[in-house]
């Protein structure tokens, strides 16, 4: 695959999905607008548009349309960059054959450039997205040759070219801001200056003439507007007269307003009263270099919103030390790297994917994906994780992961996914966006018609200028970038410590929280018991008794099966071959070993087989009350041993509690365990509520009933039990040591199995919240503020009235507010 010539991102996981570029947005009614085309198409269930990103993702009900997705948003005013794709080419052996697959393709209707190599066999196109790969291939082989499409752009090479995408964005709108100010600065120094500086206007009155001076200020300000300012028309003028105008438009009406009348007066001035003869060119100029300024220094700061992802991605290195079946090793890209693979990892080096350690033994940092600040120790058989960093030690490594199946493509699709969301917060935004530019206009039209009426005399300029005013002040870009910028950063910062948002919307509710419930095993515990102690019933032998339970428990991944199997083979006991292994969730497990029968599980297991399991009632409460868990033996229907299991309660797991309650949070145990050993881990914890041996769908009882008496839940759990119980709950916090079936059901991942996690997301998101709040404070204030002092409510009483130049400062600058505020969204956490 060719990395300089990427493929566009278009899709995600299934057909039915859809993301594509968008520019030209500037505004929160620039999104609603993309977002209202887009979710008029037939077939699409979902739209959202991300500012901050500048792509839209959609969802159809049946097979992605992508042609009518592009012209549904270049109809709305807006652009979708090309698409880059690469094809191989067999069969061209000459110029003659180069100019005739370059022909095929270029003859597609929404290919701009096609390129083929004759060297190399590839075939470069940008074309619309609208346009299938396949339609690219179909037209290759139509012309005679063999054509195939080259695999999927790798996930980093999609987001280095996003990158890339808002550098040039940035790049563009800052040569555009230069030029216009460089242009403008004439005209507002001789214009601005004259009034601060009397003896200025006179001396170029005497010098030139003001007749002279006002062409000359016509001519700079056409340049302005008509060089750097064009895309302002260009979009804004087509939507005005489409009835959808945008802030493009806003600025396209005041600057042209105010441009015009300047040329009325200074070529035809008998038009306008002698009083009312006056230029605006600095304004108008003005007012468009300072709105690309603002532009200019929101697209920087938007580059900045996301470094957190930029940097988990540069984590995976370039290449990796392949070692071939001659044991000889040699650099390869890491897409060269297939499952099987052996990987030499130096000490100091990252490793290039996931898999197992094969060989050596050595400290790896996976404080980057997990937040733990520890080196963890490896050694044969010991997982290893794409991205993470090797220590003193020599590794080889079994790759059994590469390319998108990576723990690390996972957490970006993550972050991603979670940045692309909209928070129900939001929807107050769309609602106000939806009127506001229409309304602005409405506004500028009655501070027009007001002044007009009521001002002082010359009306006519007071009024151009006042309602010009209106029109640049209120631009409501600072409300559509509060909410995705606080994301972007909040989840970003959440990633670098191991906390991964699934769904955008999990940081508000997560904030909505009111208890937080527990699992037990493997969430508060270590999930790794170990086997403490057996007691046998009369005539049966521990030993034996042990062995036929582990035999029967082999098969099993459940964290009690690891602990019998431990304690056997610390003992010697060798395991039998096992028939007709059956799970039964919630109770236990049954299985036949050397043609016994063999049922283990908990108590309830025992009453459900008709068993009494009263001889060990003493033992069992004594034992849950220390905090093990017993577990009962049965062979062949007859009650044969009493087991103790004990899994140690995490270290933070207590602290993760107390930071909880001063939160201002109740906390709850649900668990299938015990109840004995369930109340005396609650008791240690200090958690408020037990809620124990209860089954899975026991556990969603379980949640509701604690929704019903305590308001919105968090449910932290890890097994294939807690999935219907993370789902019911209003947030799922998954552990990633968990079951990929917990985890697809959660709203919310913790790559570390720490519980001290927990208290900190709820932290970060109450955080991201609070600066999402902050950000549409200001936002909504400064325009409720601001729009009538432009209108010049203040002048009556303290006769200011605000220049149209500073109105437009004043944007740029609430803009850029908002922006360097939701950098610091998450912050401190």
């Amino acid at each position: 695959m060719n990395e300089t010539r990427p493929t566009r991102h278009l899709s995600s996981a299934s057909p039915s999905r859809l993301t594509l570029p968008v520019e030209g947005m500037s505004c929160a009614s620039c999104v609603g607008r993309v977002e209202r085309a887009l979710r008029a198409l037939p077939d699409v269930t979902e739209a959202s548009v991300n500012l901050a990103t500048g792509e839209a993702s959609l969802r159809f009900a049946g097979e992605a349309d992508a042609a009518a997705a592009v012209r549904a948003i270049e109809e709305a005013g807006y652009d979708v960059p090309p698409q880059r794709l690469t094809l191989s080419v067999e069969g061209i052996s000459c110029a003659s054959c180069v100019g005739r697959v370059e022909r095929a393709l270029r003859a597609l209707p929404g290919v701009g450039e096609a390129t083929v190599n004759l060297a190399t066999g590839r075939a470069h196109v940008t074309a619309s997205p609208a346009l299938a790969p396949a339609d690219l291939v179909a037209a290759v082989e139509e012309a005679g040759y063999d054509a195939r499409l080259e695999g999927d752009t790798p996930p980093q090479a999609r987001r280095d070219e996003r990158a890339a995408r808002a550098d040039a964005e940035t790049d563009g709108l800052k040569h555009r801001a230069l030029l216009a100010l460089a242009l403008a600065a004439p005209l507002f120094i001789v214009e601005m200056g004259g009034h601060l500086v009397p003896g200025l206007h006179h001396a170029v009155a005497g010098a030139i003439g003001m007749e002279t001076s006002w062409r000359i200020q016509a001519v700079l300000a056409t340049l302005v507007l008509f060089g750097p300012g064009l895309r302002f028309y260009r979009i804004g003028l087509p939507l005005l007269i489409k009835g959808a105008p945008d802030m493009n438009s806003l600025v396209a009406i005041g600057t042209l307003a105010a441009y015009s009348y300047s040329l009325v007066a200074t070529f035809a001035p008998a038009l306008l009263p002698a009083e009312a003869v006056h230029v605006y060119y600095e304004a108008a100029s003005t007012i468009v270099a300072l709105v690309l300024i603002g532009r200019w220094m929101e697209a920087r700061a938007r580059g900045r919103t996301g470094q957190a992802i930029r940097a988990l991605a540069k984590l995976q290195p370039a290449e990796a030390e392949r070692i071939g079946a001659d044991g000889g090793s040699q650099r390869v890209p890491i897409s060269a790297l297939r499952p099987g693979d052996l990987v030499a990892i130096r000490p100091g080096e990252r490793v290039p994917a996931d898999g197992r350690v094969e060989e050596g033994a050595s400290f790896v940092d996976e404080a980057m994906l997990t937040g733990e600040p520890a080196p963890v120790r490896k050694e044969p058989g010991a997982a290893l994780t794409g991205g993470t960093v090797n220590g003193a030690g020599a590794l080889t490594l079994r790759v059994e992961k590469v390319g998108g199946d990576t723990v690390l493509s996972g957490i970006l699709r993550m972050v991603e996914e979670a940045q692309g969301g909209k928070l129900p917060i939001q929807a107050l935004v769309d609602r106000v966006t939806l009127w506001f530019v229409p309304a602005v206009i409405a506004a500028a039209l009655a501070t027009f018609a007001l002044w007009l009426a009521l001002g002082p005399t010359p009306a006519l300029p007071h009024a151009l200028s006042a309602a010009v005013a209106v029109l640049i002040i209120a631009c409501p870009c600072a409300m559509g970038l509060a909410t995705p910028t606080s994301i972007l950063v909040g989840t970003g910062r959440a990633a670098r410590q191991g906390i991964l948002f699934r769904r955008g919307e999990a940081l508000q509710a997560l904030g909505d929280a009111r208890i937080v419930a527990f699992d037990k095993t493997g969430t508060l515990t270590l999930g790794r018991p170990t086997l403490e102690r057996i007691q046998a019933a009369p005539d049966f032998d521990a030993d034996e008794a042990l062995r036929l339970a582990a035999s029967a428990e082999a098969r099993s991944e459940h964290p009690i099966a690891h602990a019998l199997l431990d304690a056997a083979k610390a003992r010697g006991l060798a395991l039998a071959p096992v028939t007709g292994a059956e799970a039964l969730p919630g109770f236990g497990l049954r299985a036949e070993v050397e043609g016994r029968r063999v049922e283990i599980g908990a108590r309830r297991f025992m009453e459900r087989l008709g068993l009494d399991p009263a001889p060990f009632d003493a033992k069992a409460q004594a034992w849950a009350e220390s905090g093990a868990t017993p577990l009962f033996l049965a062979l062949d229907g007859q009650l044969a041993a009493l087991l103790a299991v004990s899994d140690p309660i995490r270290e933070d797991a207590a602290d993760a509690v107390a930071a909880l309650k001063r939160e201002g949070l109740r906390t709850a145990l649900v668990s299938g365990d015990d109840r004995r050993t369930a109340e005396a881990v609650a008791r240690k914890l200090g958690i408020d509520e037990t809620v124990a041996e209860v089954l899975p769908e026991g556990k969603v009882e379980a949640i509701r009933r604690l929704q019903r008496e305590h308001g919105p839940v968090l449910f932290v759990g890890d097994g294939i039990n807690d999935a219907p119980a993370l789902a019911a709950a209003e947030i799922g916090m998954a552990v990633g040591s968990g079951t990929d079936v917990a985890i697809e059901a959660a709203d919310i991942v913790l790559v570390a199995p720490s519980p001290g996690n927990v208290p900190r997301a709820l932290r970060l998101s109450r955080s991201v919240l609070g600066n999402i709040r902050q950000n549409l404070g200001w936002a909504f204030g400064y325009n409720v503020l601001l729009i009538p002092v432009a209108a010049g409510a203040l002048y009556p009483a303290f006769g200011l009235l605000l220049s149209p130049v500073w109105a437009a400062a004043a944007m740029g600058l609430s803009s850029t507010l908002v922006l360097l505020n939701g950098l610091r969204s998450g912050r401190g956490v």
